[in-house]
C-alpha cells in the first residue's frame, strides 16, 4: 500500500544519510586523502540537498509524485553502487552532491504526498514517516559494522599515522585510475546492500505510479477545497524560522554532546559515547510513540508539550552544566522532546493552510539551512570561548525562541480565513 512504500523509502533515506559518518574513514582511505581534507563532502551533500529540495518543490506541482520519487530513489541507488568505486576525491564529492539532491527531492516529496493523501487527518502517518527516517539513522551504524571488518587495525592509528599510511598507499596505487574496485571489499558490501534496498523501494514507487492511484486521491482531496490562511506567506516564513532553529539545535546537540561531555564535564569517552546514543535513542523511541499519541492529541498540543520539554531540559542543562547525572537525565528528556516537533509542525500548518510542493520545499530548506549554519557557528564560538558551554546556551536560546514563536504562529493561523 502507498503509506508502507513511503515509510520504506524514508527508512532507506535514514540509513543512506547516516551511513556516511561511520564509513567516512574508509572512504577517505579509498581516495587516498586524510579525513580533514575530505570533510568537504559533507558540504557537497548539504548543497546538493538544498538544490534537490528546491527542484523537488517545483516539480511536485507539475509531475506525478510517485514517478518523481521513484526516479530520485533510482538515482540514489545508482549513486550508492558507484561511491565505493570512486578513487578520486573530486568524483566522490560530485557523487555526494548528486546523492544529496536526490534525497532532497524524496524528503520534500514524502511530506507533500502524506498531506495530499490524508490532508489534516494525516498526523499519525506523518509521525510514522519521520519515525522510519529515525529508525534508518539508528540502524546505519549497525550496518556499517560490515564495513569495519578491515579497519579494526586503522582504528588504533592517530591521524598522522593515517596520513603516512595514505601516502604509502597512494604511491603504490596506480596513479591514473579514477574509477576502480575498492581494496576494502567490506565497504563495497555495506554500500551495495543499502543500494539494493533503495533500488527495490524505487521499483515499488514505479509500481504505484503505474497504478495511477495518486491522481484519483489527489482529486478527492482537492474536492474538499483548498484552505488558505489570511496570512499564508507570513505563516510560512515563521515556520521557516521555527524549523531553522529547531533542527539546528537538534543537530548541534547531537553532534557536540560527545565532545562537550569529554572536555567540559570530564567524562570518559565510552561514557560520552553512551550519552550520544541515549540522545538519538530516546529521539527515535519517542518518534515511534508519537505515532500513537498523534491519534489522541492535536498537532498543536504535541508541539506545545515538545517545546515545554525542550525548555525545561535545556534550562537544567545550563544550570547544572558540570553534573554528569543531570547531563544523563536532561539529555534523555531533550532527545524525547525533540522527536515529534518536525512532523507535528507540518501536520499543524496543514490544518490552517493547504501546502503545495513549493511551500513544503520552503520550510524544508529552512531546516536544512539550520542544520548547516548553527553547528558551524557553534564550532567557531566554541573555539573562541573554550571555557563556556556554548552548545548548551545555543540549545536553550533555540528552545526559548521556538517556544515564543509558536503562540505567535497560532494567533496568525487562527485569524479568519479568506473565502
Amino acid at each position: 500500500s502507498t503509506p508502507r512504500v513511503l515509510y520504506a523509502s524514508f527508512l532507506g533515506l535514514g540509513v543512506s544519510t547516516a551511513i556516511l559518518g561511520p564509513t567516512f574513514q574508509d572512504l577517505a582511505r579509498n581516495v587516498n586523502r586524510n579525513i580533514s581534507d575530505l570533510s568537504i563532502i559533507f558540504v557537497g551533500r548539504a548543497s546538493g540537498f538544498l538544490c534537490g529540495t528546491m527542484i523537488g518543490g517545483v516539480l511536485l506541482d507539475y509531475m506525478n509524485p510517485f514517478l518523481l520519487l521513484g526516479v530520485s530513489m533510482l538515482i540514489t541507488a545508482v549513486g550508492f553502487y558507484l561511491i565505493p568505486f570512486c578513487k578520486k576525491a573530486f568524483l566522490l564529492i560530485i557523487m555526494m552532491a548528486v546523492f544529496g539532491a536526490s534525497i532532497g527531492v524524496v524528503d520534500t516529496g514524502g511530506n507533500v504526498l502524506i498531506l495530499d493523501l490524508w490532508g489534516d487527518k494525516g498526523a499519525p502517518h506523518m509521525q510514522a514517516l519521520h519515525f522510519s527516517f529515525a529508525l534508518g539513522a539508528f540502524l546505519a551504524p549497525l550496518l556499517a559494522k560490515l564495513a569495519w571488518g578491515t579497519t579494526a587495525s586503522a582504528q588504533n592509528h592517530t591521524e598522522s599515522d593515517l596520513d603516512t599510511l595514505m601516502l604509502n598507499q597512494s604511491s603504490n596505487a596506480t596513479t591514473g585510475s579514477v574509477f576502480a574496485v575498492p581494496d576494502d571489499m567490506n565497504l563495497l558490501w555495506a554500500y551495495a546492500s543499502i543500494s539494493t534496498y533503495v533500488l527495490v523501494v524505487s521499483v515499488f514507487l514505479f509500481g504505484l505510479f503505474c497504478k495511477k492511484h495518486s491522481r484519483q486521491k489527489k482529486s478527492a482531496a482537492s474536492a474538499e477545497g483548498a484552505r488558505r490562511a489570511k496570512y499564508h506567506r507570513a505563516l510560512l516564513c515563521l515556520l521557516f524560522l521555527f524549523f531553522f532553529f529547531y533542527v539546528g539545535a537538534e543537530i548541534t546537540y547531537g553532534s557536540y554532546v560527545f565532545s562537550f561531555a569529554t572536555t567540559h564535564v570530564g567524562m570518559e569517552e565510552s561514557e560520552a559515547a553512551g550519552l550520544n546514543s541515549i540522545f538519538w535513542g530516546t529521539f527515535a523511541a519517542c518518534r515511534g510513540l508519537a505515532i500513537f499519541f498523534a491519534t489522541l492529541l492535536q498537532p498543536g498540543t504535541m508541539i506545545v508539550l515538545s517545546n515545554i520539554g525542550s525548555l525545561v531540559s535545556c534550562f537544567f542543562l545550563v544550570l547544572f552544566d558540570k553534573s554528569p547525572l543531570c547531563l544523563w537525565i536532561a539529555t534523555s528528556v531533550y532527545g524525547a522532546s525533540m522527536a515529534a516537533t518536525f512532523p507535528s509542525g507540518i501536520s499543524w500548518i496543514e490544518q490552517y493552510t493547504t501546502l503545495t510542493g513549493k511551500s513544503a520545499a520552503f520550510f524544508v530548506i529552512g531546516s536544512a539551512l539550520g542544520e548547516m549554519a548553527i553547528p558551524a557557528v557553534i564550532g567557531i564560538l566554541q573555539g573562541h570561548y573554550p571555557d563556556l558551554p556554548v552548545v548548551l546556551y545555543t540549545c536553550l536560546g533555540s528552545a526559548i525562541f521556538t517556544a515564543v514563536l509558536f503562540p505567535v504562529m497560532y494567533k496568525l493561523a487562527t485569524l479568519p480565513l479568506q473565502s
